[in-house]
């Protein structure tokens, strides 16, 4: 029960903050085809509440109360399906005030919502539960007459668990800590495995193996094993291709451990050894990873690392030939996006790109403390016009999972091999 301790002061947080009743439902079963389902996965805004992994389930929170509607004990489906909490037992293990079956979800839910102001949920995120949701609030609306008053306010509650969200406490960072941790031991291994005539289905086995391994319990997004030109495709995911010598193999995967993502990319060649023009774009990106990691600290704008990236990537494109005129000309009229055309990074946590807005007030938004994110900047050459021959094909991604802390930063993947001679010396040991 200490383990869901910490959603149960997230409750109490979110409760001191919202006026009126919040319902967040969690993710329903798909099916995937005919009887099959796809692997189930929990609405990651209900899990940071509740810490429940179970379909079917809405958690409801009014007048002080947390509340939780899921599926009762079932012993004919639990041989076939697996082990269910039911109401009784959820409402023990998980710390809630009062727990029902879901069955009984439409005919309670209009008592919780009668003369409370507002109503409190994230409105068009799934259309089954918007019906039950604005029927029950239909059904208050009716009993006006008896003198009981429906809520006059539907808010979004996204936005105000996404700041929470934001900053994370001590609990997730140690489970990110281990995400990133089993990710970096997969890379590591897919480095080991890799070699020339190898598919890259065959290296994407290697590091889902290793997630499992580990304990992860699934990929946190789906891997890109991109040899070659592949890899100047920024979310290649066929990973079908026969990886070639003289080539790189650019691989960007994370797992996710309980709930929380890691998303680590690390590009390295499949013989073994770059090339002098690999290496010349490699350690261009990974001194202008050293450059945006060195403005990931309090008080900096998440705008910082990624300019600072920029500047180096936009002088090292006129030095190798790719881009013409002043590095300022260059930045200022985006012909550095031709080879590198993405953000240097994006928030994680229980979402891959996780909760929590860029800006506030029109501004971008200040690091602090328990923030984490990515720091990825990258170079991709493809074949054109006017761009140096030795250089086509190389593609060149270098990621890894940051935690701001007070003095500074802390690289959670930093056990994943990343300067020339690290990989080098990895892959022939």
């Amino acid at each position: 029960m200490k383990e869901y301790s910490v959603h149960l002061e997230r409750r109490r947080r979110l409760l001191e903050k919202s006026e009126g009743v919040v319902i967040l439902p969690t993710s329903g079963h798909p099916v995937r085809n005919r009887d099959s389902h796809y692997p189930y996965r929990f609405d990651s805004y209900f899990y940071y509440l509740t810490g429940f992994q179970e379909p079917d389930s809405v958690l409801v929170m009014a007048s002080g109360k947390s509340i939780l509607f899921c599926r009762e004990k079932d012993p004919d489906r639990e041989i076939w399906d697996g082990y269910r909490f039911g109401p009784e037992k959820a409402k023990e293990v998980f710390l809630f005030d009062e727990t029902h079956p879901i069955s009984e979800f439409e005919d309670l839910l209009p008592k919780y919502l009668a003369d409370q102001p507002a109503v409190h949920y994230p409105l068009g995120a799934d259309e089954k539960w918007d019906g039950r949701v604005l029927s029950a609030l239909n059904a208050v609306r009716n009993l006006v007459r008896s003198g009981i008053s429906s809520p006059s306010e539907i808010r979004d509650i996204r936005p105000e668990i996404d700041e929470m969200r934001l900053i994370k406490d001590d609990h997730e960072i140690r489970i990110m800590r281990r995400a990133a941790s089993i990710a970096s031991s997969a890379h590591r291994i897919a480095m080991k495995s890799a070699r020339p005539g190898m598919m890259e289905y065959g290296v994407e086995a290697e590091l889902l193996g290793e997630f499992r391994r580990n304990g992860a319990q699934a990929p946190s997004y789906t891997p890109i094993v991109a040899g070659g030109g592949n890899a100047c495709i920024l979310h290649y995911v066929d990973n079908n291709a026969v990886l070639k010598s003289g080539d790189l193999l650019l691989i960007d995967a994370g797992c996710e451990l309980d709930g929380y993502a890691s998303d680590i990319t690390r590009t390295f060649p499949v013989n073994g050894k770059f090339t002098p023009e690999q290496k010349e774009i490699y350690e261009l990106v990974l001194k202008a990873q050293a450059a945006a990691l060195s403005e990931v600290k309090p008080g900096a704008s998440w705008q910082s690392p990624h300019d600072a990236a920029v500047r180096i990537l936009a002088q090292g494109f006129v030095d190798l030939g790719l881009c013409k005129g002043s590095v300022d000309d260059v930045i200022e009229s985006g012909d550095y996006r031709r080879f590198y055309m993405h953000r240097t990074g994006h928030w994680l946590g229980l979402d891959v790109h996780d909760a929590g807005s860029y800006k506030t007030g029109g501004n971008w938004r200040m690091l602090e403390p328990g923030m984490v994110l990515t720091v990825e900047p990258g170079c991709y050459v493809r074949p054109a016009e006017g761009v140096p021959e030795c250089f086509w094909n190389i593609g060149i991604r270098i990621e890894d999972d940051v935690h701001v802390t007070t003095n500074g930063h802390e690289i959670l993947s930093l056990e994943a091999p990343k300067t020339v001679s690290e990989i080098e010396e990895w892959m022939a040991s």
